[in-house]
């Protein structure tokens, strides 16, 4: 906290340690464990909350389409912000980019686009949820990519069931 004090008071000597400004703020702002994990525990139970109201709001005629599309795209928003209480946000952006992880990542965040735009601007309700399905799809492969050899598994699974 003395140095985020240090730094946004002036009195910080620059760029002396080699670190930029972003990383210097980072370091100077870092959670404590505790308040980390009481952080992605939170949002995660929101974004898992909000993909269940959601589903639940499905059923709703007329509206229930638009409804599902932003309460699913915003608990899968919050599920993956939650990891970043973990990590840091820098580290979450870097990792979501890695090459292993690329792709989904497109992926997801084009399909959660695409979600929100067939529910309001084309209100095509099929494709919303094809679209959420989709990532869904994503979001698991993503989610797949961090546990050693787990997406190998699914393949495989898949390759002898098919």
């Amino acid at each position: 906290m003395d140095k985020l004090k240090k730094v946004l008071s002036g009195q910080d000597d620059g760029n002396a340690d080699g670190n930029g400004i972003l990383e210097r703020a980072n370091q100077a702002s870092t959670l404590a464990w505790g308040t980390r994990m009481k952080g992605f525990i939170v949002c995660f139970f929101l974004g898992v909350f909000s993909s269940i109201l959601g589903t639940c709001m499905l059923w709703i005629p007329g509206i229930g389409l638009a409804v599902f599309a932003v309460l699913y795209s915003v608990g899968n928003i919050c599920a993956l912000a939650s990891t970043m209480f973990l990590i840091g946000p820098w580290r979450q952006l870097r990792t979501m980019c890695a090459k292993e992880r690329a792709f989904a990542t497109i992926i997801m965040l084009v399909c959660l686009a695409l979600t929100l735009c067939a529910a309001f601007w084309w209100k095509n309700n099929g494709l919303a949820l094809l679209f959420c399905v989709l990532q869904f799809l994503a979001f698991t492969w993503y989610g797949l990519s961090y546990i050693p050899f787990a997406r190998d598994a699914v393949m495989k699974l898949f390759s002898i069931c098919i």
